[in-house]
């Protein structure tokens, strides 16, 4: 479910996104290309969360 609800809520936002800046410098809509760029932000949403540490490190723990 988590990779589910992470897609999603990211599909939505980059479509936004994409909605808004092609209003901006007067271009078409294109859904593909908001489906392509949703696609490599969850990626990348979940390479950088599988990098950050869950925890504190042992020194942060010591005091």
């Amino acid at each position: 479910m988590r990779f589910f609800w992470t897609f999603f809520w990211t599909f939505l936002l980059v479509q936004m996104i994409n909605y808004v800046v092609s209003s901006m410098i007067g271009t078409a809509f294109d859904l593909k290309t908001g489906s392509i760029l949703a696609v490599a932000a969850t990626i990348l949403i979940f390479i950088v969360a599988s990098i950050i540490p869950e925890g504190p490190s042992e020194k942060e723990a010591i005091h």
